[in-house]
């Protein structure tokens, strides 16, 4: 059999895995296949492309950017199956050609190259480049059948041995398309940034309801094609696009880009975990296949290593948490607020697991970054309620359900003096700000830290500026510094000696266009834990 037959064959095998409902033995079968044209992908160098002819945009999707590191950053690109289909090469390798300019007309060019669009990676292109100039904008794009892309602007990070005197970003979670317009997007694309974080819940994987304000396709999502179909549905989104193309993105995942509430190989409705493992590997596939990641995170079948960590000059280092795919179930029953139980307060408990906590506690043990973010997805301060029968309970899928690890964690940054952490959460589509106090009983107890909490996009539909939970909160836990229930992000403005955060709201989702304000500015001091309102 000829090597093109073969890697033909193999595709077809990774087709039919993720568009069946198998077994463990199934996923045996073909995982060695699997596993080896995960590697193909990350050799793109071995494969020859097309160059093929287009009638249609291949690049209806736009382009992205991301993980910047000093002397380089990702480029991001994924063709059109409607451009491929009409140049018959729906099933083959394509070459994309790409460019990056000191200018946006491309008249200081920089760099060029040639990137393999691979169909087992649905076409999709993520260049890794290298030997750039430290701290400074860029203007990328790429090209293919005589089309060229849009024009995104992307930035590299500043030296990680340097002084720097500033880092501006924003923080932003929870799109879901059905719920609202993204309007929020479109503002913070105007802004003036080095970099987006994107905290999870990019997508979301349920059925269409009626008379939501916009549709997504199909059913629940479950296969490969499925999960394909509906990024496709986001990223064709023109505010989404212009977001993407602003500044370069970090971006980790929450529960809605496999499973609501899912945990390792625990889905919502407890299905079998052989199945729930086949529909974790289209998932995690495609994620990678929709956004601007290096290789290091290309998955494995169901397995994806997403946590990372990366400087910014001497000014800011991220950890980049995955809160998903190790942790152990929610305790008590399941998700939601329960009373506690033993399971709850177990040492077992981890929302980590070993290896990530392992490789996040050595790294704030020895950081000597002037501010140390944790980007992550769920509340780590504690937020007790308490029911109308006045029974305690707790949200067992946020940190809540986790408090022995969570415990663990303010311990490590007290004893060890991390200079200055923040939390960066979303999830929970309000606006919070938290002091992280040692002891979330003792009112009185040393705060370690500062957890900043950015509303949803869309989700949840307009919002509103104050909601009686919030104000239940507010009162029973005395660290929580602002609530706020409407859409929007949250921008940082980082200096040596002070962190402004701006919570940048919409008045509304559920029509297009619409203003944004800022409704609070929270400030933390350099050798000072805890927000202040500005």
């Amino acid at each position: 059999m000829k090597t093109g037959d073969l890697q033909k064959t193999e595709d077809l095998q990774w087709y039919d895995l993720f568009n069946l409902r198998g077994t463990r033995r199934d996923f045996l079968r073909v995982g060695r296949s699997v596993a080896g044209l995960v590697a193909l992908g990350a050799l793109p160098a071995c494969e020859r492309g097309r160059r093929i002819r287009v009638f249609s945009d291949p690049f209806m999707f736009g382009v992205a950017s991301g993980d910047p590191v000093p002397r380089g950053v990702v480029l991001w690109t994924r063709l059109a199956r409607t451009a491929l289909d009409g140049a018959g090469a729906l099933l083959d390798p394509v070459t994309v050609d790409w460019e990056i300019a000191e200018d946006e007309a491309f008249t200081r060019m920089v760099q060029s190259g040639s990137a393999v669009a691979l169909p087992e990676l649905g076409h999709s292109v993520h260049v890794e480049v290298d030997g750039l100039e430290p701290g400074r904008d860029y203007f990328y794009r790429m090209i293919t059948g005589g089309e060229a892309s849009p024009v995104g602007r992307t930035k590299t990070a500043p030296p990680s041995d340097t002084p720097l005197d500033e880092f501006r970003f924003a923080f932003a979670s929870c799109q879901h398309y059905e719920q609202g317009f993204f309007t929020a997007l479109r503002h913070l694309s105007n802004e003036d940034l080095d970099l987006i974080v994107h905290l999870g819940d990019y997508i979301y994987e349920g059925r269409p309801i009626d008379g939501r304000v916009r549709r997504h396709e199909g059913p629940e999502i479950m296969t490969l094609d499925d999960y394909r179909a509906r990024y496709i549905t986001y990223r064709s989104d023109p505010d989404l696009q212009a977001a993407h193309q602003a500044a370069p993105w970090v971006v980790t995942w929450d529960d809605h880009e496999v499973d609501n509430d899912y945990a390792a190989e625990i889905s919502e409705d407890r299905a079998s975990p052989e199945s729930f493992l086949l529909r974790r590997a289209a998932a995690y596939q495609t994620f990678y296949e929709f956004m601007p990641l290096r290789r290091a995170s290309m998955p494995t079948g169901p397995d994806m290593q997403l946590y990372r960590r990366l400087r910014f000059g001497d000014l800011i280092e991220m950890n980049v948490l995955d809160t998903r795919q190790y942790r152990s179930p929610q305790p008590c029953g399941g998700g939601g607020n329960r009373p506690t139980c033993a399971a709850h307060v177990s040492d077992g408990q981890t929302i980590l697991g070993p290896e990530q906590r392992r490789w996040l506690f050595e790294g704030l043990a020895a950081s000597e970054a002037r501010w140390n973010v944790l980007a992550q997805q769920v509340m780590l301060a504690r937020l007790r309620r308490v029911d109308d029968e006045g029974v305690e309970t707790w949200s067992m899928d946020k940190w809540d359900g986790y408090p022995r690890e969570r415990q663990a964690l303010l311990d490590l940054m007290a004893e060890e003096g991390t200079p200055n952490p923040v939390v960066l959460t979303g999830d929970i589509h309000s606006n919070w700000v938290n002091n992280l106090q040692r002891d979330f009983d003792e009112e009185s107890s040393d705060i370690v830290g500062t957890e900043f909490v950015c509303t949803s996009l869309t989700s949840g539909g307009n919002g509103r500026e104050m909601t009686n939970g919030g104000r239940r909160s507010m009162r029973d836990n005395p660290h929580v510094r602002f609530y706020n229930g409407q859409r929007g992000y949250v921008t940082a403005t980082v200096t040596p000696d002070l962190w402004t955060a701006r919570y940048r709201v919409v008045p509304e989702v559920t029509r297009p266009g619409g203003t944004v304000h800022t409704a609070a500015t929270f400030v933390v001091e350099n050798g000072r834990a805890g927000a202040q309102e500005a």
